[in-house]
């Protein structure tokens, strides 16, 4: 393939382009594997077919695929020798485009089985490329594949300790590999031979009990041995069996609730082929011992006298232990769990130790978190220590909940955010919780006796779901770098098997909290299989008449007009940010029905002029309330104009709600708009910047609008006056019209109301509002939902877009605005396509700006007033 090496100089003043430099450097090759989005899997659901993707690595910059076709087989030496062509078990049909994706299509997989795939590529001059081969291994096919019970130890749902169960069984010599599939009601924590099973926590994710479980799959090989072994589980309550009202959401009412119980099955493959499968049944044998209590919203409580030694180790005699229970499935699913699973991602000292005497410590961890801690502590036989987590101190040093604990009702026993373990007295004891989580910066540690305590004796763990980073971003002005890290650690604090408004008092998933933050989460982490699981939630969720509940999911609070349209349009939003990141329409497949039927719901609910108007809308604002009776049939009109998008990505008829969209466009502005003046509603930030941003506004008065957006700008002096919705949408649409230094303006404000006050009253994480009320009431300071600042940076002044016609970044727009006050930025995105780079400094009187665009793709880049077509690889341009 030729090297293109280009240079072209414009008139002095104006730019100068040019492509990377010709020479040596590597052909293009397949690169970055994914099966499910996953490299090399284990445990794809053996029912689903499975989505390859890959990239290109190299520095030949002219590489195009033109065509490709996927292999798969049931051994490396099919794909690699053409001799073992027998055991190929499918090969696509020739793919005829630059798109690195194909869906498997082949006869049915069978569960538990390792296969292995590879691509053969073709390029524009006629070469072809084999890729190297990767495999994937199957899990369960279905719920009828297992021949495991689920059992628990007959306790009822009301008792607190915890259940404790273990099965022996014998290991012959020779084995291969063994893999544990293990699901519990809520969490389940395994061990063979008392080490645990896998890294994960919480495990497995929460879901809507009575439809849907998940289960993991673990390669436990390395903690097997020949002769006996021990296979134990201890189980916790989370959400499927909150013990008394200790919050508002009704899950102490949920219709699932009952005891926790368990599934699993190890599986042992031997070198000789032979295969044995230790499965759960009621030959198990159960106790309960030091986990007295576990609440998903108060904590943990462990009573370290009653531990049992050697409990889950070979050679404990059981005998006294009572049979387990087979017990009936909680729901008629049985699915592997291809989320991320929640792990702790690091280990977290703290900065400060301040104590009170010789009974009350106080740690402060200097960042805000969702987890627990891990307690190292010596002390007198019975000594029982708190742990109490927070998020701000009150004058005297001591942690502050007032803040965090509006919606716990106490109960005997039972405190907010607090873990008790009590001694053994048998040297330095270890304790870490293992069935709750916690959001918090502060711990105050207090003991019932006096003990000696040291900065070094509590450790925080950060645990959230593991999603891989994807972004980057950093510039000249640090409060933006700050509060673009703020961000992320506020988007993967609320991010624990499902998208939560806040890590300690609620803990649920608010369905407007996840669609203002699709951008940022996506354009920072690789989330597209934690959403997907998120949006079988939502499907799960629907009642029969079509409506669904503002937290997702939810024993049945939440399906309330008081919170409506806004917050439900997550079903649309997301599936179609999928899409535009991804260019995969899984998404929009699966809850293509439940948008029908939603719509169909919403129609029923119209008034005489044929709109939606309840609910809420722009949430927590500043002063200015934008009316409700505007933005909902704004999202109404969204909802109808996407769902005719959907439908003609999956090539269905939607013309019907293109209509729908265009009646509703003109009923709002008929109504809303007032075109003399060029404003909504009541003329609000938040109300001018959703008319733009929803694509509402008549054709020709857009300018006019995005004019009147910057004079209110402009008369609170670049300062911020809305709430969820203007965060989305005011900073887009200011730099969308021309507006982007009054944006940037606004983003770096320090004092308040602005992003940039809480930096400076030392939030690592976002609030929940504005300003924080005096008494500490109702005000989270760990919310993402004010959060899109962060991906605007990207978008804005990064300059890195995606583009709707060519989704999954397979054509990349280049939008970089060099603000005023910025003297450089810097961010890459780890796309599906390859990663992708923007850089700008400002050198003298120009502006240098670096681009670099994955092999085998191609983007436009717009600065200056230009519109530039680029190529694969570095690029450098200056202004």
């Amino acid at each position: 393939m030729k090297k293109l090496n280009v240079c072209m100089r414009l008139a002095t003043g104006a730019l100068a382009f040019g492509l990377a430099a010709c020479g040596g450097g590597k052909p293009a090759a397949v690169a970055d594997m994914r099966c499910e989005y996953m490299r090399s899997p284990v445990g794809i659901d053996a029912s689903v077919a499975p989505r390859f993707t890959w990239n290109y690595s190299g520095d030949d910059e002219d590489f195009v695929q033109t065509a490709c076709r996927v292999r798969v087989a049931s051994t490396r030496d099919a794909l690699e020798d053409t001799t073992a062509a027998a055991d190929v078990l499918w090969i696509s049909p020739d793919v005829l485009s630059g798109v690195a994706f194909v869906e498997y299509d082949g006869r049915a997989l069978e569960p538990h089985t390792r296969y292995y795939w590879n691509v053969v590529v073709r390029d524009g001059e006629g070469g072809a490329m084999v890729s190297p081969v990767d495999s994937f291994e199957t899990a369960k096919a279905s719920r009828e594949g297992w021949t495991a019970r689920w059992i628990t130890d007959g306790q009822d749902k009301e008792f607190a300790p915890a259940p404790m169960l273990r099965k022996s069984f014998e290991v012959k010599e020779g084995l291969r590999e063994a893999r544990l599939y293990a699901s519990a009601a809520a969490y389940g924590k395994w061990a063979l031979n008392g080490e645990a099973a896998s890294a994960n926590r919480l495990d497995p994710g929460y879901t809507h009990y009575d439809k849907r479980n998940l289960y993991a799959v673990s390669d436990v090989t390395g903690l097997i041995v020949p002769g006996e072994n021990v296979l134990s589980a201890v189980l916790g309550n989370g959400f499927y069996n909150q013990q008394g009202r200790v919050a508002t959401w009704d899950f102490e009412q949920a219709r699932w609730r009952d005891r926790p119980r368990m599934i699993c099955e190890l599986h042992l493959l031997y070198e000789d082929g032979s295969r044995e499968v230790v499965t759960s049944d009621g030959t198990w044998k159960t106790a309960t011992g030091p986990y007295v209590s576990n609440n998903i919203y108060s904590g943990d409580t462990y009573d370290a006298r009653k531990e049992i030694p050697g409990w889950d180790r070979p050679g404990f005699d059981d005998a006294s232990w009572a049979d387990a229970v087979e017990a009936a499935d909680p729901s008629p699913l049985l699915v592997a769990q291809h989320t991320p699973a929640v792990q702790v991602e690091r280990e977290i000292a703290p900065v400060v130790m301040q104590s009170f005497g010789d009974t009350v410590f106080v740690y402060d961890f200097g960042v805000n978190m969702s987890g627990v801690c891990r307690l190292s502590v010596e002390g007198e036989e019975g000594t029982t220590l708190s742990l109490k987590h927070g998020e701000l101190l009150k004058d005297n040093g001591r942690v502050e909940m007032g803040n965090i604990d509006i919606y716990f009702y106490p109960q005997p026993g039972v405190e907010f955010q607090t873990d008790f373990y009590t001694l053994r007295g048998e040297g330095r004891e270890t304790f870490e919780p293992d069935f709750t989580y916690h959001g918090f910066r502060y711990v105050e540690v207090k003991a019932d006796r006096p003990v000696r305590l040291e900065k070094d004796d509590l450790t925080a763990l950060f645990l959230h779901t593991a999603v891989e980073p994807a972004g980057s971003f950093s510039c000249s002005n640090e409060l933006l770098n700050k509060i673009w890290a703020a961000t992320n650690q506020a988007y993967l604090s609320n991010l624990v098997s499902i998208p939560t408004d806040c890590p300690q008092r609620e803990k649920n998933g608010w369905t407007a909290d996840a669609h203002l933050s699709v951008d940022l989460g996506l354009l920072n982490y690789d989330g597209i299989r934690f959403y997907e699981k998120w949006l079988d939630d939502l499907v799960d969720n629907q009642r029969e008449d079509g409506s669904i509940a503002g937290i997702i999911p939810s024993s049945g609070w939440g399906y309330s007009d008081w919170i409506g349209p806004v917050w439900d349009a997550v079903m649309f939003i997301i599936p179609e940010a999928l899409y535009n990141y991804y260019g995969d329409s899984r998404a929009i497949e699966k809850v293509y029905p439940v948008c029908e039927k939603y719509l169909a719901y919403l129609q029923n609910r119209e008034d005489e002029e044929g709109l939606v108007t309840y609910g809420i809308g722009d949430w927590v604002p500043y002063k200015t309330v934008t009316p409700t009776e505007f933005t909902t049939p704004c999202f109404y009109y969204l909802d109808c104009r996407t769902m005719a998008r959907f439908a003609e990505l999956t090539g269905r008829d939607g013309t019907a709600y293109a209509r729908k969209a265009d009646r509703l466009r003109e009923t709002i502005n008929l109504k809303y708009f007032h075109p003399d003046s060029a404003t909504y509603a009541n003329g609000s930030q938040a109300a001018l910047a959703t008319a733009l941003a929803l694509g509402v506004v008549p054709e020709g008065y857009e300018q006019a609008v995005a004019d009147r957006l910057l004079a209110s700008v402009e008369a609170t002096d670049y300062h911020l006056d809305f709430g969820t919705l203007g965060s989305k949408y005011v900073l887009r649409m200011l730099a969308r019209y021309g507006y982007a230094d009054a944006a940037y303006k606004m983003a770096a404000q320090k004092d308040a109301p602005s992003w940039g006050a809480w930096i400076e009253k030392g939030f690592t994480t976002l609030a929940e509002t504005w300003l924080l009320s005096p008494e500490f009431r109702d005000a989270s300071v760990n919310h993402v939902f004010l959060g899109d600042i962060s991906a605007w940076m990207f978008n804005v002044l990064a300059g890195i877009n995606f583009d709707p016609a060519e989704p999954g970044f397979r054509h990349i727009v280049f939008r970089p605005h060099f603000v005023e006050g910025l003297d450089w930025v810097k961010a890459e995105y780890r796309s599906v396509c390859g990663p992708i780079r923007s850089e700008w400094k400002r050198e003298g009187k120009k502006v240098v700006l670096r681009v670099s665009v994955p092999l085998n793709t191609r983007a436009t880049l717009y600065a200056d007033g230009r519109e530039i077509p680029v190529g694969a690889g570095e690029h450098v341009f200056r202004f």
